[in-house]
């Protein structure tokens, strides 16, 4: 079945008579039982509930995984997901994280024992791996930097080594890029982003390849309880129904601002994996099936930087990604500024540094926008 039939068709679960074409908010906190020592399948609703079965059951179709879980945002499905290790373990992690990733790796699982070393790419990976490693986690692309990791080749370095392949997965989602049928074990979705699509709740979204993994991530969020309501799974399912459409209008838009803006004097450099002259086009092009929607550039001083952010008009300037409005955020100060300044500007995240996340406007109106934020006047 096509993916857009899928995002609109993806689960057959049916939860009641009426003909209802969506599922129904089942906005009950706890089930009654026929009798006892007998369930319906649902008893409390952190342990399960019929609309986010509903929509774990969808997402599992779409990312071709065996189950998938919803949390209450992204970074609650990360903490779950850290629960999977013990003190004294090791993990390799991509060297560009998501600033709210970084901050819960560097400040609570570091304390709890864990350690973890920062890296590029594949090579350097399989020189990081100790007798403790016992998975890797990595972005593609990363944020803000949209480094892009080749997939298949951290998979057979995990699969030599017996570990843990974790691919955060949300800049692309499940309709360019497929992680699980590239090699990973688990992918991280924050749902708040392109799955839900309109900016108006968080989710968060762990997918897992076997059963295993997914009995012990069960049993982690039905202890931990940071699982989704009824009512956000209710709004990421209604997101997901235009998740094929929304993403291939936004990366169209996205494709005619990177030209754009590789021609803008202001700007020095254009971090977008659609473009023939990013390090990691022909990777991209192997692994996935598009490019998506965000795009960082880099202009030639902070006061261009912070004129741009204040100018804006029809672009946002607001965190967060993925909506139906596009939206411009200043990594430094605002995802990544938990990241010690040094360690950040290593990275290239300085203050010339803009991240882009292209909405459903029209093309024309966003480019009229930056130019006229970039340059400081009516053009």
């Amino acid at each position: 079945m096509d993916f857009q039939t899928l995002c609109i068709h993806g689960c057959k679960n049916n939860y009641d008579n009426t003909g209802a074409l969506c599922v129904p908010i089942f906005q009950s906190a706890t089930f009654a039982h026929p009798g006892v020592g007998q369930s319906t399948g649902y008893d409390y609703s952190r342990s399960q509930n019929p609309t986010r079965e509903y929509l774990e059951h969808t997402v599992a179709v779409l990312e071709e995984g065996m189950e998938a879980i919803a949390f209450s945002s992204g970074m609650a499905a990360v903490s779950a997901l850290m629960e999977l290790f013990s003190p004294g373990d090791h993990l390799i992690v991509s060297d560009d994280l998501y600033g709210g990733t970084h901050r819960l790796f560097c400040n609570i699982s570091i304390k709890n024992g864990i350690t973890f070393t920062p890296v590029d790419t594949p090579e350097q990976m399989h020189n990081a791996v100790t007798s403790a490693t016992k998975a890797i986690f990595i972005e593609t692309p990363t944020n803000p930097m949209m480094q892009v990791i080749d997939i298949e080749a951290v998979s057979q370095l995990a699969a030599e080594h017996g570990l843990i392949l974790i691919v955060d997965n949300t800049f692309l989602t499940p309709y360019f890029q497929k992680p699980l049928s590239l090699g990973a074990d688990i992918v991280l979705h924050s749902g708040t982003k392109y799955l839900g699509g309109h900016n108006d709740t968080l989710a968060g979204f762990l997918v897992m390849k076997d059963s295993d993994l997914s009995e012990k991530l069960r049993v982690i969020t039905k202890t931990t309880g940071a699982c989704l309501s009824p009512f956000d799974s209710f709004l990421i399912l209604r997101g997901i129904k235009t998740l094929a459409v929304r993403l291939e209008r936004q990366q169209e838009t996205a494709m005619k601002i990177a030209d754009w803006l590789v021609k803008q004097d202001a700007v020095t450099a254009v971090l977008y994996s659609g473009m023939k002259s990013h390090p990691g086009y022909e990777v991209s092009c192997r692994q996935a099936s598009g490019f998506g929607a965000m795009i960082s550039f880099s202009v030639k001083d902070e006061k261009i930087a912070e004129r741009t952010l204040e100018r804006v008009k029809v672009i946002q300037y607001a965190e967060s990604l993925g909506g139906v409005e596009s939206l411009i955020t200043y990594p430094m100060l605002q995802t990544h500024a938990d990241i010690p300044a040094a360690e950040r500007l290593k990275k290239g995240i300085d203050g010339k540094l803009l991240r882009l996340s292209v909405g459903l406007e029209s093309a024309d109106d966003l480019i009229y926008d930056l130019s006229q934020a970039l340059y400081g006047g009516e053009v």
